[in-house]
């Protein structure tokens, strides 16, 4: 075992691009912005999809890695996507202030959770 568990989140979410925030329900959990000078991005439950959506990717599900991940860790969040890209698993991963969230699509999502656990991850459902 590797020490790290990865706890399954029960929501569908949609990878979108937005007009403006205007419309986002930044209250609703799993919900993730990201402004650059390119973009407006957006990561919320597919029920919550603002109508000022431009472009959207619905049929992903998460895991996030348990407990609060420390600055000076390196490698963590490499590591399970280095898993899953040998196993022919794209991801799309969040980082927030306390821990990382790694996104793929439904259909590969059971694969995910298989792989990862063969590495030695436990996974929480």
């Amino acid at each position: 075992m590797n020490g790290i568990t990865l706890k399954t989140l029960d929501v569908r979410l949609s990878v979108c691009k937005v007009e403006d925030y205007s419309q986002v329900d930044i209250s609703k959990p799993f919900t993730f912005t990201g402004t650059t000078d390119e973009e407006l991005s957006l990561v919320c439950p597919v029920d919550a999809v603002p109508d000022n959506t431009t472009e959207r990717d619905d049929g992903w599900k998460a895991f996030r890695i348990v407990g609060i991940l420390d600055f000076s860790l390196i490698g963590i969040l490499s590591k399970i996507s280095a898993v899953l890209a040998d196993n022919g698993v794209g991801i799309f991963a969040i980082s927030t202030y306390n821990t990382d969230y790694i996104l793929t699509k439904e259909e590969n999502f059971g694969k995910a959770l298989k792989v990862l656990a063969e590495a030695g991850y436990e996974i929480e459902a």
